[in-house]
C-alpha cells in the first residue's frame, strides 16, 4: 500500500469514537456478513449500489478494497454499481487523488474505466454502470446502499445474500458552490473512516 495512504488510515483508526453508537451498530452487520463468509471459506462480495454509481458507491468500492488491504484481510472482493449508468464523477476521483491514490483511465470519453489503484500492485476498477451489469456478481454478495433514493428504488436486489443501508448525504448537492471541494472531502472521508470501522471488526 502507499505509505501516504496507509498513513491516512493510520490516523483515521484513531477516530473511531467520533461514529455514534447506532451507526456502530448499524455498520456492524457489514462486519458479520464479513465474518460469516470468512468461517464459510467463501469469498466476500460487497457491492455498493448508489442512484447513479458515480459518488458515493465508487467511494465505498475504493475504500472497502483499501481497508481489506490495509487490515490484510484477503477474499474481498468489492464492486459498485447503480439504478442506471452514468461516470465516474471527476470530483469524486480528484477527492481520491489527493488522498494519493494514483487513478488511471483507459481514455474513453463518455464513461471511462478506470484502475484506482492504493499499492504498486493493488487497484481496484471502477466505471459507472447498473447493479446487475455482468462485471458485478450474480448471486452470493452484500448489497450496501449508499444513498436513500437507490434505497427506496430497489426494494429488491437480485442475486443478493444480504442487504444494508448505509446512506450518506450525496455531495452532489453542493456541485456549482464554495463548498463543493469540502463537501467530496468529507464525504470521502466518512465513508473511509466507516469502512475502516468495519474491517476492523473483522481483523
Amino acid at each position: 500500500m502507499y505509505s501516504v495512504i496507509h498513513a491516512y488510515c493510520d490516523t483515521l483508526t484513531q477516530q473511531f469514537d467520533t461514529i455514534t453508537p447506532d451507526r456502530k451498530k448499524l455498520l456492524s452487520i457489514v462486519s458479520a456478513y464479513i465474518l460469516q463468509k470468512r468461517a464459510e471459506n467463501k469469498a466476500v462480495q460487497l457491492v455498493y449500489i448508489c442512484t447513479h454509481n458515480s459518488r458515493r458507491s465508487h467511494f465505498g468500492q475504493v475504500w472497502a478494497a483499501t481497508a481489506a488491504a490495509y487490515y490484510d484481510i484477503n477474499n474481498i472482493l468489492t464492486f459498485s454499481g447503480g439504478t442506471e449508468a452514468t461516470a465516474f464523477n471527476q470530483n469524486a476521483i480528484h477527492a481520491l487523488e489527493k488522498l494519493g491514490f494514483a487513478i488511471h483511465s483507459d481514455g474513453q470519453f463518455n464513461n471511462p474505466v478506470y484502475q484506482v489503484c492504493y499499492g504498486e500492485q493493488e487497484y481496484t476498477t471502477c466505471f459507472s454502470k447498473v447493479y446487475n451489469h455482468p462485471a458485478n456478481p450474480k448471486d452470493n454478495f452484500l448489497a450496501i446502499m449508499t444513498c436513500g433514493e437507490a434505497e427506496a428504488n430497489c426494494p429488491f436486489i437480485p442475486g443478493a445474500t444480504g442487504r444494508v443501508a448505509t446512506t450518506y448525504e450525496d455531495p452532489k448537492l453542493y456541485d456549482g458552490i464554495p463548498q463543493r471541494e469540502a463537501a467530496y472531502d468529507e464525504r470521502c472521508r466518512q465513508i473511509a473512516l466507516e469502512t475502516l470501522y468495519v474491517f476492523s471488526l473483522v481483523k
